[in-house]
């Protein structure tokens, strides 16, 4: 059997921390287990191009193991030329990088390790909207360049204490936000989900659903995107809706970077209508150098929290995530039921309601649940 593991190139790092397990360097600690069996495994990060070797071995491999972080997109056109493709894992949360109705229609599994990011994308978005509020990056910028001038920095700082958070999304990683944002006495927290929260739950962290995004939106200081990407939520956060926040707000993406609208996101920064702008994920991955989130700024200067699509990939995430691959790629060798809490799509059907709703017949037919995920 042909393994296809799609990871991004660690260099130096990866050599020197064998914990990094989710680099083409480490091949997620699973190399010599699948070389015992006798299987062939090829490890890449050239995924972009025709002459990719992603491109070049997805043709006859039966796995295709990626990451969110430097994902190779199968898309339906090169779904159709990976003749002997039968499970695609994600190792780690978010298969929004896989067309899932085309996978559906070829019987290919998509799976993935739930719950493997959910702490680390959660202490990665409260450290976001701190950074924001406090307008930490400018600041910190200022002393490593020698400098020292408190009130242009000060000007552009403000308490977490009393302002009104949402969260868009509220399954594993947006209620756990809730639930770390809790003792910093908040105004008020609120979420927007297609379905409420068990009501033990809300009422632990004393959390206000709001039916209408539009309405939520206006009534936040901070939101925070916590759901995945799908038909639905493509392009959610374009102009029109940020133009209902209110001005001076500030928004955290660690969900997916296509859920908000690249250049309308860009435009409100620059403008100010947006405190500002933080997360880790892009439309695009790798990022262009020309993107415009890279050099966005808000006029009093800061507002930018971007970096590379890591809030998922801590040391302990990918220790997760490489052990949740392991155990999925067993199943499937040794022919054992996966975990439904891991599929996406199966046997030809959506097995995971956390890509939203969608109008299949056999999609209506199952039961709707809370929206979740990350990447």
């Amino acid at each position: 059997m042909k393994v296809l593991l799609v990871l991004y190139d660690g260099g130096k790092a990866a050599e020197e921390e064998p914990r990094l397990l989710g680099t083409i360097q480490n091949k997620l600690g699973i190399a010599d287990w699948l070389k015992e069996q006798g299987h062939e495994l090829v490890a890449t990060a050239d995924k972009e191009g025709e002459g990719s070797e992603f491109k070049k071995h997805i043709v006859d491999a039966e796995v295709l193991i990626t990451t969110p972080f430097h994902p190779g997109y199968l898309t339906k056109e090169v779904m159709q030329t990976a003749k002997n493709l039968k499970i695609c894992i994600t190792a780690g949360v978010g298969s929004d990088h896989v067309d899932l109705n085309a996978a559906n229609e070829r019987n290919i599994t998509v799976a993935e390790v739930s719950g493997s990011n959910v702490v680390s994308v959660a202490e990665h978005v409260v450290m976001s909207i701190l950074l924001l509020v406090r307008n930490y990056t400018p600041a910190h910028e200022q002393i490593i360049g020698g400098g020292w001038d408190v009130a242009p920095m000060a000007r552009h700082s403000f308490d977490l204490e009393d302002k009104v958070v949402g969260t868009v999304g509220a399954g594993r990683i947006g209620y756990r936000v809730l639930q770390r944002l809790t003792p910093f006495d908040c105004k008020e927290l609120l979420y927007f989900d297609y379905a409420p929260l068990p009501e033990q739950a809300a009422k632990a962290i004393n959390v206000r659903r709001v039916e209408s995004l539009e309405e939520m939106v206006s009534q936040c200081d901070i939101v925070t995107v916590n759901c995945p990407l799908h038909e639905k939520t493509k392009g959610l956060f374009n102009k029109e809706l940020i133009s209902k926040m209110k001005p001076g707000a500030w928004l955290v993406n660690t969900a997916r970077g296509a859920i908000c609208d690249a250049q309308a996101v860009a435009d409100a920064v620059n403008s100010g209508h947006l405190g500002g702008y933080a997360g880790d994920v892009w439309n695009v991955q790798p990022a262009p150098k020309d993107h415009p989130w890279r050099s966005m700024k808000h006029p009093l200067g800061g507002g930018n929290g971007m970096v590379p699509h890591m809030s998922g990939t801590t040391i302990d995430a990918q220790l997760r995530y490489a052990e949740g691959t392991k155990t999925i790629l067993q199943n499937y060798l040794t022919g054992k039921a996966q975990d439904p809490a891991n599929l996406i799509v199966e046997n030809g059907d959506y097995v995971s309601k956390a890509y939203g709703k969608r109008d299949t017949k056999a999609e209506e037919r199952k039961e709707e649940v809370r929206t979740d995920g990350k990447a």
